[in-house]
């Protein structure tokens, strides 16, 4: 009774600590009690979960992500509102998940101009890039079989044209790393204006009263300050309101009338809008289309009563005075 096993450990052994999951030889440790998914399951590689670089944060919220349809909010803010942590820490898990590669976020024009963030959430970051599927039906994608998600073909390698010609697309700038500040894009070219009507007389006298409605528009309203290119382009189109015998001021009133309450970012592509868009038809049939306006003499000085009046320069005294003057 004395003697001792000295083959005996003196204590249980623990596991390693660089691999502290490993199977316990003494019968403890985690079992499992699965059950098939049939819907609603995602499949999520043991490379993430049981990443030993990640956070268990990072970790827990790539699943999350990764369990997402496309076209969910994944921004700081729209998780911040679904889990209990805040913006600091899911921020950081954020930036872990792209430092790894589980994570991208990509800037996209849309349509109309605005600049927006796309997360891209990876499930393997060695794999070659692909567009990300739709993750919205759960039933159609565990139906599916893996031969239907096939890598894609790499690209063929570009020829020596290729290589030589100059890109067409301007490398892409990058965040700065000690402001945090991204440089703002190229301004895109502004789109050109909406057609206007043509008339079919250019005479200068009827386009000179066209353009002088449209400079006289921002007395009207501050908003119609039109610059002199847009004021060329709509020239025409009032041009062909009046010689369909529409008085000017029935083109002002068609113009500003009705017009938004918030300020007008292109209000030249308004104007053009309406000028095409209400154009009144042809005056009646034998009407005789209108000509051009009678011209405008300068203000003179009536040589005789020194009253100002209008007249041609061949004439230096005023109507009275011309039938005071007449013989009887």
């Amino acid at each position: 009774m004395g003697t001792q096993n000295t083959s005996a450990p003196p204590r249980a052994q623990s596991a390693p600590a660089d691999n502290p999951t490993r199977p316990r030889r003494h019968g403890g440790g985690l079992t499992h009690d699965n059950t098939r998914h049939t819907t609603r399951f995602v499949v999520i590689g043991n490379h993430l979960v049981q990443h030993k670089e990640l956070s268990l944060l990072a970790i827990g919220l790539g699943c999350h992500l990764q369990s997402l349809p496309t076209g969910a909010g994944a921004d700081i803010k729209s998780l911040t509102a679904r889990f209990p942590e805040g913006p600091t820490r899911i921020a950081a898990a954020l930036r872990e998940l792209e430092a790894h590669g589980y994570l991208r976020r990509e800037r996209h024009r849309t349509t109309t101009g605005r600049i927006v963030t796309r997360t891209v959430s990876c499930n393997q970051p060695k794999a070659p890039h692909r567009a990300p599927a739709d993750t919205g039906c759960p039933d159609r994608q565990a139906a599916s079989s893996p031969r239907q998600h096939r890598q894609a073909e790499p690209p063929p390698a570009p020829t020596e044209q290729q290589r030589q010609a100059p890109s067409p697309h301007p490398p892409r700038t990058k965040t700065d790393t000690r402001t945090g500040h991204r440089p703002h894009p190229r301004p895109r070219p502004r789109k050109a204006l909406p057609t206007v009507p043509q008339p079919s007389c250019t005479a200068p006298a009827l386009l000179q009263q066209a353009t002088d409605l449209l400079t006289t528009l921002r007395r009207h309203d501050p908003r119609l300050l039109l610059s002199a290119t847009d004021t060329a382009h709509l020239t025409p189109g009032v041009a062909a309101w009046l010689e369909r015998d529409v008085a000017p001021t029935a083109v002002r009133h068609a113009l500003i009338t009705d017009l938004p309450d918030e300020p007008l970012r292109r209000p030249a592509a308004l104007l053009a809008h309406r000028l095409a868009a209400q154009l009144p038809p042809p005056p009646p049939f034998g009407t005789a289309p209108a000509g051009p306006p009678p011209p405008r003499y300068e203000v003179r000085n009536c040589d005789g009563c020194d009253r100002g009046f209008r007249a041609p320069e061949t004439e230096d005294r005023c109507r009275d005075c011309r039938k005071v003057a007449a013989p009887a």
